[in-house]
C-alpha cells in the first residue's frame, strides 16, 4: 500500500503532491475524529450504569461528539476536494505531458503497434487512473489510518483488546496482500487483452473501407471476435481466482469484531473490566469493520494504478530526441546533407547521401516507391536523427537547433492529409494562430479552395475527424492553403498534388510558385509536369542519389529519369 502511494506521488508533478499530503494529514484528523466517538460512548454507558444518568449525560457525550463531527465533516470535504482535484488534475496534465514528450519522439517509433499501444495508455489507462486512483487514495488511506487510529484508542480502554484488533488487522493486511498479488499477477495478462481488442477495433475501423471493399466482414469479425473471447477468458479468471480469497477477506472483518466482542464479555464475566468499557469495545469493533471493509474493498485496486502509473511511465520513458539546442534564425536556407546514412528497424534506407540544395531554389526528388525520397525530406526537419554524416541547415547541424526554432523554417503537404475534428478555420490558424481572416480567405484562395464557402458555415464549418467529411482532393487543397498560411522559408510537398483532379492542379501549382517566391521549395513526386521547371532534380534509388540536374541535363543521360518520363509519356498515349 505504502509503495502504490509513493510511486502515485511521484507520477505527480509539486503541486499536485501538495493537494495530497493536505488530504491525508486531513484524514488524519478525521480519523482522531472517529475514534473521538469511544469516549462519549464509554461516558455515556458509565453515567447509565452507574444510575448517575441525566439530560446533562446525553449534552455532554453529545458535545464530546458533535464537536468532532463538525470538524470531520470539514475536514472530509477538504480532504475529498484536494484528492479530486489531485486526481483528476494528475491524469489530465500527464496526457498533456505524454501528448509533449511524443512531439520529440523519432516518427520511426510510430507504427501501428505502437500507436495502438500510445491510444491504450491515453485512453483506457489514463481513464482508469482518474477514475480508480482518486476512490483508491482517498476511501485506502481514511480506512487505514481510522483503522490504525481506532486500534490505539482501543489499547487505551484496555490492552488485550486492542491486541485482539491488531492481530485481527494484521491477518486481514496479510489476505489483502495475497489479494494485490494475484492482482499483479492477472495485470499484464489483462493489458494484453485490453490492447488486442482495442488495436483490432481500430484496425477494423479505420480499414472499414477495405473490409467493405474487399467483402473482408468475416475475417475481420472474427478477429475481434477472438480478441473479445480472449478478453473474456482473462477477465473471467482473474475475478475467479481472486473470489476464495475475497470471500475469507470479507469475513475476516466479521471474525475480528465476534473476537473483540468474545473477548470483552469474558473479560467483563471475570470483572477485569466494567460494563461501560465492554460495550464501548463491542462497539469499537464495528468501527474496526467499517474501516477495514472500506479499505480493503478498493486496495486490491492499487496494483492497477501501480501499473497505469508503469504505463504512463513507459512512454514518457521512449528516449527522445535532443531538443535543447539554439534558437538560431537562419539568414539563408542553404540545406546539405553531408555523408549521410540512416536505418529503420536494421533496414538501410539512406546510404551515404550528399548533396545540396540552394536557398529559394525549386528541386525534386524522383525514384521509385521505397526509394527513400520522403526519409530524405523528413531528416531535414528532423522527424528522425540520421545514424551517420550530418544534415545542415544554413550552415548548421540540424541536431543543433532548437527543435521548435527548426520547425519554424519548414512547412509540410503531406500526400496523406490528416485534419482535426474542428472547423476548418481553427485547422488553418493550426499554422498561424493570430492569422487575421483576409489571411485566411487569400490562403483559401490561392489553394482553390472555394468549396469552403458552399458548406452550412462556411469555414466554421467542422470538418469530422480526419476531415472525413472531405473528399481527398479537398482535404490537399485545405492542406496547401495550410502551408500557404504558415509562410515558411522552406515548403516540401511529399507528392502534395496526388489526389488533386488536373482542372485544378495547374491553378493551384502557378499558386504554389506565386506563393513560394524567394522560398526553398522540395517537391517529391511522380507526374513530369510538376518536376521539369524545377530548379534541380535528383533521382533517389536505394537510398541513394544516382542521378542529379536540370530535366534537359537528365533527359540527355541513360538512367532512371530518363526511363520515368518516357513511361509516362507512353501512358499518356494509351487510348482505348
Amino acid at each position: 500500500m505504502i509503495k502504490m502511494l509513493r510511486m502515485f506521488f511521484s507520477f505527480c508533478n509539486k503541486k499536485r503532491k501538495r493537494q495530497f499530503y493536505l488530504a491525508i494529514v486531513l484524514t488524519i484528523i478525521m480519523g482522531i475524529c472517529e475514534a473521538s466517538k469511544l469516549p462519549a460512548i464509554w461516558w455515556l454507558f458509565k453515567n447509565i450504569f452507574e444510575g448517575t444518568f441525566s439530560i446533562n449525560t446525553i449534552w455532554q457525550s453529545l458535545l464530546i461528539m458533535i464537536i468532532p463531527l463538525a470538524i470531520s465533516c470539514i475536514c472530509r470535504y477538504a480532504s475529498t476536494m484536494l484528492q479530486c482535484d489531485g486526481g483528476y488534475g494528475s491524469t489530465c496534465e500527464k496526457r498533456i505531458e505524454i501528448a509533449e514528450h511524443l512531439r520529440y519522439v523519432p516518427m520511426g517509433y510510430f507504427n501501428a503497434n505502437s500507436l495502438g499501444y500510445i491510444t491504450s495508455v491515453t485512453t483506457n489507462t489514463m481513464e482508469q487512473l482518474s477514475d480508480i486512483a482518486t476512490r483508491v487514495v482517498m476511501l485506502v488511506t481514511t480506512g487505514l489510518i481510522n483503522t490504525v487510529i481506532v486500534v490505539l484508542a482501543l489499547f487505551f480502554f484496555d490492552w488485550r483488546i486492542g491486541l485482539v484488533a491488531l492481530v485481527g488487522v494484521i491477518i486481514y493486511l496479510a489476505f489483502n496482500t495475497i489479494m494485490k498479488h494475484l492482482g499483479k499477477k492477472f495485470a499484464p495478462i489483462k493489458e494484453k487483452a485490453d490492447l488486442g481488442i482495442l488495436s483490432n477495433i481500430l484496425d477494423y475501423v479505420l480499414g472499414i473501407s477495405e473490409v467493405k471493399s474487399y467483402n473482408l466482414y468475416g475475417k475481420y469479425s472474427k478477429r475481434m471476435d477472438d480478441a473479445n473471447e480472449y478478453g473474456r477468458k482473462v477477465y473471467s479468471k482473474a475475478e475467479l481466482s481472486m473470489i476464495p480469497v475475497a470471500t475469507i477477506q470479507t469475513y475476516i472483518t466479521r471474525l475480528i469484531g465476534a473476537a473483540m466482542t468474545i473477548v470483552a464479555i469474558i473479560l467483563c464475566i471475570q470483572g477485569v473490566n466494567d460494563l461501560a468499557t465492554t460495550m464501548t469495545v463491542i462497539i469499537g469493533s464495528y468501527i474496526i469493520y467499517a474501516s477495514l471493509d472500506s479499505m480493503g474493498t478498493f486496495s486490491t485496486l492499487s496494483k492497477i494504478i501501480e501499473r497505469c502509473v508503469q504505463r504512463a511511465n513507459e512512454i514518457l520513458g521512449i528516449k527522445t530526441m535532443k531538443i535543447t539546442g539554439e534558437n538560431h534564425e537562419t539568414k539563408t536556407t542553404d540545406i546539405e546533407f553531408k555523408n549521410v546514412s540512416f536505418s529503420y528497424d536494421k533496414k538501410k534506407i539512406i546510404d551515404d547521401v550528399s548533396l545540396k540544395i540552394k536557398g529559394n531554389s525549386k528541386v525534386a526528388f524522383v525514384g521509385p516507391s521505397g526509394s527513400g525520397k520522403t526519409t530524405i525530406c523528413h531528416l531535414m526537419a528532423r522527424f528522425w536523427d540520421v545514424q551517420e554524416g550530418g544534415v545542415f541547415l544554413d550552415g548548421k547541424n540540424v541536431k543543433d537547433y532548437n527543435i521548435d526554432s527548426l520547425m519554424d523554417n519548414f512547412t509540410f503537404v503531406f500526400q496523406n492529409v490528416y485534419l482535426f475534428n474542428d472547423t476548418i478555420a481553427n485547422n488553418l490558424k493550426m499554422a498561424k494562430e493570430n492569422a487575421t481572416q483576409e489571411e485566411v480567405d487569400n490562403a483559401l484562395k490561392l489553394a482553390c479552395c472555394d468549396f469552403v464557402y458552399d458548406l452550412p458555415q462556411g469555414i466554421n464549418t467542422v470538418i469530422g475527424e480526419g476531415g472525413s467529411t472531405l473528399s481527398g482532393g479537398e482535404l490537399q487543397r485545405l492542406s496547401i492553403a495550410r502551408a500557404i498560411l504558415k509562410d515558411s522559408k522552406i515548403v516540401i510537398l511529399d507528392e502534395a498534388t496526388a489526389n488533386v483532379d488536373p482542372e485544378n492542379e495547374e491553378k493551384l501549382m502557378n499558386a504554389i510558385d506565386a506563393l513560394t517566391k524567394n522560398k526553398t521549395v522540395i517537391m517529391i513526386a511522380h507526374r513530369l509536369k510538376t518536376v521539369r521547371d524545377c530548379d534541380n532534380i535528383f533521382v533517389i534509388d536505394e537510398g541513394k542519389v544516382v542521378q542529379s540536374g536540370k530535366h534537359d541535363e537528365l533527359m540527355k543521360q541513360e538512367g532512371i529519369y530518363k526511363r520515368f518520363v518516357l513511361d509516362r509519356k507512353d501512358a499518356v498515349s494509351w487510348k482505348i
